[in-house]
Order: C-alpha cells, then sequence, then structure tokens
C-alpha cells in the first residue's frame, strides 16, 4: 500500500491536511474568566450591597421609566441608554434591591462575555487576569450594580475593541462584524460622546477596509440615533444640544483635570468643584503605576510581535481619557472607566510575562514574589476606598429617605412637586415630581412653580442658611431632616 507503513519515499505525496489553527472550533467556556466574572457579581452583593440606596443621577435616569414617580427632567448631556436597561425591572417594580441584584448578575455577564473575545488574542489566563484587575477596582465594584452608563460604555469599549481585531483578521468571522456593530452601538447608547473618542483610532485603522468602516459607523448611528432624533424634538436641534451639553459640564475647552482626577480617586463620586488635597499616596499608586504597566505590556507585545492586540485598546484608553483629563473643569472617578477597563489588557499581558518569562530561580522568586505583593496591597486599597464610598454614599442617600418621610408627616403627598435644594434625588424619595426656575435642571420659570402652588401639594427645600425663594418666604415652614420645607399653604388645604 502506498501509504503503509512500509511507503518509500518515491510514492505519491499525501494530500496535505488543513492547519489545526484553521479548523473551525466550536466556542468552549472559559472556566477562569467564568470564575472572575461570578466572583464579580459576588462582591458587588456583598461589598456595595443592594439595598443602597439610589443616587443623584440614578433618580433621574430611572424615573425616566419608573411607573411610580415622576419623569426627572433630563438635560442635555444625558442619553437614554441606562433608563431602557433597567426598564425591565424599574417598569413594573419600585425594589431598589431588585434592581441592584439584576444590574450585578448583568454587569458580571456582559464583563463575561465582552472580554471573551479577546481570548484569541491574548489568551485565556491572561484575559481572566485582566478581567480581575479591571473588577477588582473600586470604580468599578461600585458602578458595576449603579445606575449609570459608564461601567456600560466600558462593555461596549472591550467588546467592540476585540471585535474589530477578529474582523480585521478574519473577514469571514460573522459574529465579529456583528461584536464590533453591537459594541459600538452600546457605547454611543449609553453616552455618544464618549464612544466618539473611544473608537478613534479604530476609524483610522478602518480607513482602507470600507466594510469595516460602514459597520462602525453604523453601530455609532444605531446607538446615538436616538438621541440625536430627541434633539430636534426637544432641545432645538442637535447644534443646540451639543452646545447646552458643553453649558452644562462647565463649558468643554481646555481644562487640566489630571488633579482633579487624581483627587477623586479617595473614593469623592462627584468632584465639582474640585478642591482639597489628594489622597494618600497609597491611594493613588495604583493610578500612577497603571500607564507605566501599560507600557511594559506594549513594550513586550512589541519584542513579540503581536503588536496590535495590546497597541490598539492602549490607543482606545488614551483617545477614552482625553475628554476628561484635558477637556472638563472636574472629575469623577467613573468616567475614566472605558480607559480602565482597556488598559487592563496590556497591564495583564505585562504583569504575566513579568511571572512566566525565562529567568533564574532567585529572579523568578523576586518577580512572582514583587507582583504578589503588589497585587495583594492594591486589592486592599481598593477595598478600603470602596468601604468608604459606600458608607459616605449611604450616608447622603439616608439623608433624602429621611427628609422624604418628613415631608409626607408634613402632608407633601402624590401628586405632588418638590423644588428648591436637592429636590430631584428627594423628589424621587417622596414619589413627587420635581421642578427647578434655575440652574442646570431649569425646566420651569418662577411663575410655573407659584401655579403649581395652588393646584398641586408644593414644597420648596432650602438649606440651613439660605433664605426661601421670595414666593415661599411667608409659607408655613418646618424642618424636614436637616433641610427646611416650605409648603404651598393652598395646597394643603386644598387635600
Amino acid at each position: 500500500m502506498a501509504d503503509g507503513p512500509s511507503a518509500t519515499t518515491t510514492s505519491a505525496p499525501r494530500a496535505k491536511l488543513p492547519a489545526r489553527s484553521a479548523v473551525p472550533r466550536r466556542p468552549r467556556a472559559d472556566p477562569w474568566l467564568a470564575t472572575v466574572a461570578v466572583a464579580f457579581t459576588l462582591a458587588q452583593l456583598v461589598l456595595v450591597r443592594p439595598g443602597l440606596g439610589l443616587g443623584w443621577d440614578e433618580t433621574v435616569y430611572v424615573s425616566q421609566v419608573s411607573g411610580h414617580v415622576p419623569a426627572a427632567y433630563f438635560s442635555a448631556p444625558r442619553s437614554r441608554g441606562i433608563s431602557l436597561l433597567v426598564a425591565p425591572i424599574a417598569s413594573w417594580s419600585d425594589s431598589t434591591v431588585l434592581l441592584r441584584i439584576y444590574l450585578a448578575v448583568l454587569s458580571g455577564l456582559a464583563l463575561y462575555l465582552a472580554l471573551r473575545v479577546w481570548r484569541t488574542h491574548l489568551g485565556p489566563r491572561v484575559v481572566a487576569l485582566a478581567a480581575a484587575l479591571f473588577a477588582s477596582l473600586w470604580v468599578t465594584l461600585f458602578y458595576g450594580l449603579e445606575a449609570m452608563p459608564n461601567y456600560w460604555v466600558a462593555i461596549g469599549a472591550l467588546a467592540c475593541v476585540g471585535c474589530f481585531l477578529r474582523a480585521r483578521a478574519n473577514a469571514r468571522d460573522r459574529a465579529a462584524w456583528w461584536g464590533v456593530f453591537a459594541g459600538a452601538a452600546l457605547m454611543a447608547w449609553m453616552r455618544p460622546m464618549d464612544a466618539v473618542y473611544v473608537v478613534l483610532p479604530l476609524l483610522a485603522l478602518a480607513l482602507r477596509r470600507p466594510r469595516l468602516l460602514a459597520v462602525l459607523a453604523a453601530g455609532l448611528l444605531a446607538g446615538a440615533g436616538e438621541w440625536v432624533i430627541e434633539a430636534y424634538v426637544s432641545y432645538g436641534g442637535l447644534g443646540q444640544r451639543l452646545s447646552d451639553a458643553s453649558a452644562i459640564q462647565g463649558g468643554l475647552g481646555w481644562h487640566l483635570a489630571v488633579v482633579d482626577q487624581l483627587r477623586s480617586l479617595g473614593g469623592r463620586t462627584l468632584c465639582r468643584p474640585c478642591t482639597g488635597s489628594a489622597p494618600s499616596p497609597l491611594v493613588t499608586l495604583w493610578w500612577f503605576a497603571l500607564p507605566l504597566l501599560a507600557a511594559l505590556g506594549a513594550v513586550i507585545a512589541v519584542r513579540a510581535r503581536r503588536a496590535l492586540p495590546t497597541l490598539l485598546p492602549l490607543a482606545c484608553a488614551a483617545t477614552a481619557a482625553v475628554p476628561y483629563l484635558f477637556l472638563i473643569g472636574y472629575a469623577a472617578p467613573r468616567f475614566l472607566l472605558p480607559a480602565y477597563a482597556l488598559l487592563a489588557l496590556p497591564v495583564a499581558g505585562g504583569l504575566a510575562h513579568l511571572v512566566t518569562a525565562p529567568a533564574r530561580g532567585t529572579a523568578r522568586a523576586l518577580a512572582v514574589g514583587l507582583v504578589a505583593v503588589g497585587l495583594a496591597g492594591h486589592l486592599a486599597v481598593q477595598y478600603v476606598v470602596l468601604e468608604h464610598t459606600v458608607h459616605s454614599s449611604a450616608a447622603s442617600r439616608t439623608d433624602w429617605a429621611r427628609t422624604a418621610t418628613a415631608l409626607h408627616r408634613l402632608g407633601v403627598r402624590q401628586p405632588c412637586l418638590l423644588s428648591g435644594y436637592d429636590a430631584v434625588p428627594i423628589a424621587y424619595y417622596t414619589g413627587c415630581g420635581s421642578a427647578q426656575a434655575a440652574g442646570h435642571d431649569a425646566s420651569t420659570t418662577v411663575t410655573g412653580l407659584q401655579r403649581a402652588a395652588h393646584r398641586t401639594s408644593f414644597a420648596v427645600l432650602v438649606p440651613p442658611g439660605r433664605r426661601a425663594p421670595a414666593y415661599a418666604r411667608t409659607w408655613p415652614h418646618a424642618r424636614a431632616g436637616v433641610l427646611q420645607a416650605y409648603v404651598a399653604p393652598d395646597a394643603r388645604r386644598g387635600r
């Protein structure tokens, strides 16, 4: 037999079998990444706790789809993606605990799916390490179960960039094409301008690939379509909405916000105005180490001739961070979540190289020891800051709930309207609508508020040391939590 064990070299050559890497394989579950995703979900529920009340911005987003409270004023910079994401729970239930559990499970599943596409680029263990690094940040744990858009922009960025690399390498990978579209759409659905900054390096790479460019652009348009349409329906056009959004954010332009971001790392969820000293160097050390470790990962990837899967997320992280480091005059740690998610990939590659590269016994032991100590210290710092953030956030939200209870005792019940200090979140807790005649949430006039005082249960909230607006100074007032509540007498008599 020509192909038997005794075949000679003069036999006809056999047909070559396809290379093993070319044989399509069914996607398999990744136990390392799945373990991290499950741990992330459980850590949110244990450390942040589902009983944490809704924050200011959360009450705005949730009220848009809630069947229990009137919708709060929706200012120009906001996008309705997160409102629609929470609608499956918020539309029929007012349970914050149920909403938090839903978001924790959803965020863990999304982390797994978004990072799974990177297995072919970086390997399963590096990807699992990247997931652990990103998921262990206090800001990720805190906002994973919050009804806020920034974590979901980060998830969209991970999926979009990873699928972009897959589609670029293999035009027949249909799942990758859909991933590019879905990732871009998710980002734009949550925060359109953030999506544009994230994909700038992708657009540059796709200029010579019209199909890839078209899919990327289609995803952005699909996600931002509602925001653009709403601009013309409710805000006077796209240009006007962009102008209003810029004004609310303090005017987009050159603002060096690097120090502001540094100050916010101690657990300040919003740093506006961002005054005071920076946290301890122990708290901020990871922030300075992050770009250095990412650069190390990039150098290692270039030397190994697999540069693009490391350099591209690094470039997208840089463009995602630009507006929040250099273009706005305040800071919030959540703004940089997309950058942190993308930077976790080259950082994980660099750390993995440090502990696996060929080296003598002493050098290897030293490298492993340093990485282990560094990661342990990192986890300890993140836990301490997370506990502080949860405690301070819970305190302010408890104050809002107490004020709401006091307002109920004063006769302010549905249907009702609040105005004044912290009226937006307190209105949600009270079950009322909110309206302001000035400021970023201005949605009516003083005349409009005066008219409302005659037809509905209406109260104006004033902080200690400040005077009530002129139209409410003669109204009966009483303490409501730490505030003074001026309650419209006509509405009270009517009730």
